[in-house]
């Protein structure tokens, strides 16, 4: 049985390893031992915390196989993005550039430096075992961080956003920083992307630049990528659309990567959740139904495990049926409640659904 929970300091070398091996590289956990021995100790704190606006809170979630003890993934929340310094992107806006002599009025992409990201709260740190990338768990481990947001909603702000990797080559470099950043800064991207971490580092403002830059004017390599994924971030990508994250006008101020952004209220995990009482049934037990988030909070800690359970329009949206594994995985009994949501939308999106997402 996988489940969700917050992360421990007796973690610390399963997450070492993660850390240093992730693919894509995990920014939101530093390599170094001792800083990220700091950022497990400020996440066990958070979830302690008595919170009641977000703040400089980090929460830090693992996957674990409960049958070997093993972690197998990780993912993350940052309650206010740029809580210390500000957090930047690129802005894209849409500048009029016309002339009623010449009978010349055309619209022109150009990119801004923005902050107004800062503040507001993102999901970060994403990672799982590569043998897991095409199963379930994968949602798991992503999306439990909203069911987290639906149970403790005071702690985060009512838009959540997150920012995936843009496009690199075999070599991993960035065509929109080889036509921007490397101009500025004269390094290479992955250096940077180490020495910036969270994209709230003070050298950013002092270095790139501050005034627009037109999109026209950019290398074609670097304009095919802007808003675009990196194909080792297209499961985290869909993922968060199927949570109902869209792409915004930002993107990533380094690789021009796409910035989802979403409404809490508005997200799968949040609109879809409702409390059921959990029932205990035999592990062998063939029940039909879908496949849900069941998360629980019992004495302060947080699980969510997968379970199939019956659908609510079918008459029995109370009751949570649960197995042995799963009731331990939770720690939960027979009669406790449980939040639940559907993993996947009833409802198949349209093709009209898809028009507007990243390009």
């Amino acid at each position: 049985m996988l489940f969700v929970r917050p992360a421990r300091l007796s973690d610390l070398d399963a997450i070492a390893h993660m850390a240093r091996t992730a693919q894509p590289v995990l920014h939101s956990l530093p390599h170094d031992r001792a800083a990220l021995e700091a950022r497990i100790a400020l996440s066990e704190d958070s979830f302690r915390a008595d919170v009641d606006f977000p703040g400089e809170e980090f929460y830090l979630f693992v996957l674990e196989d409960s049958a070997t003890g093993r972690l197998v993934g990780t993912s993350s929340i940052v309650a206010a993005a740029g809580y210390a310094e500000p957090f930047y992107a690129f802005r894209n806006d849409a500048l009029i550039h016309a002339s009623r002599e010449l009978h010349v009025n055309r619209k022109i992409h150009a990119l801004t430096m923005s902050h107004e990201l800062t503040g507001k709260s993102r999901l970060a740190g994403f990672y799982i075992e590569p043998t897991l990338r095409g199963d379930a768990a994968a949602h798991l481990m992503s999306r439990a961080r909203m069911m987290y947001v639906a149970m403790n909603r005071r702690r985060f702000t009512p838009e959540v956003f997150s920012l995936l990797l843009g496009v690199t080559d075999e070599t991993g470099a960035s065509p929109f920083w080889e036509a921007v950043g490397r101009k500025f800064f004269g390094r290479d991207f992955k250096d940077i992307e180490l020495a910036s971490g969270g994209r709230s580092r003070t050298f950013i403002a002092e270095v790139m630049p501050a005034y627009p830059l037109y999109v026209p004017l950019l290398p074609e390599p670097a304009q095919r990528v802007l808003g675009e994924p990196d194909p080792s971030a297209l499961l985290a990508y869909e993922i968060h659309l199927e949570e109902g994250f869209e792409p915004d006008r930002y993107v990533d101020i380094f690789d021009a990567g796409p910035v989802l952004t979403a409404q809490v209220d508005r997200t799968a995990s949040v609109a879809g959740n409702e409390t059921r009482t959990v029932r205990e049934v035999a592990g062998a037990t063939n029940m039909e139904g879908a496949a849900y988030l069941v998360a629980s909070q019992r004495a302060g800690e947080f699980r969510c495990v997968l379970a199939t359970l019956p659908e609510s329009e079918k008459g029995a949206g109370i009751i949570a049926p649960l197995d042995a594994s799963a009731r331990a995985a939770l720690g939960v009994q027979d009669g406790e409640p449980v939040r639940c949501a559907p993993l996947y939308r009833a409802t198949p999106q349209t093709e009209d659904a898809y028009m507007g997402d990243a390009q």
